[in-house]
């Protein structure tokens, strides 16, 4: 069993930057892939990035690429997704998820590839 946590949400001017953070705890962190989602007011819950154990691979929605990073540090447990050039379309519910399985980054692009998750965090754009 692992336990999620988001952190770093908030309110933001369009153009503007936020990180989120997703703390792990319960089992050894770096055998798990993780993964970011969101859920915008209205809408199904989209994937946006994911990384594999290592941070090796990582995987984005087109959307976001050139303007998010996923990435990780296994010594604290934290999965860590900045996201610059922010847009009000970005403004959701963001979600961290974890496996523990080791393929690529790309295999977690869809929510059925997760077993854990954590309860979110609002992200706001305002424009």
């Amino acid at each position: 069993q692992v336990q999620l946590v988001e952190s770093g949400g908030g309110l933001v001017q369009a153009g503007g930057s936020l990180r989120l953070s997703c703390a792990a705890s319960g089992r050894i962190f770096s055998r798990y892939s993780m993964g970011w989602f969101r859920q915008a007011p209205g809408k199904e819950r989209e994937f946006v990035a994911a990384i594999n154990w290592s941070g090796s691979s990582t995987y984005y929605v087109d959307s976001v690429k050139g303007r998010f990073t996923i990435s990780r540090d296994n010594a604290k447990n934290t999965m860590y997704l900045q996201m610059n050039s922010l847009k009000p379309e970005d403004t959701a519910v963001y979600y961290c998820a974890a496996d523990q399985t080791v393929y690529s980054a790309s295999y977690y692009s869809s929510e059925d590839r997760y077993e854990y998750w954590g309860q979110g965090t609002q992200v706001t754009v305002s424009s």
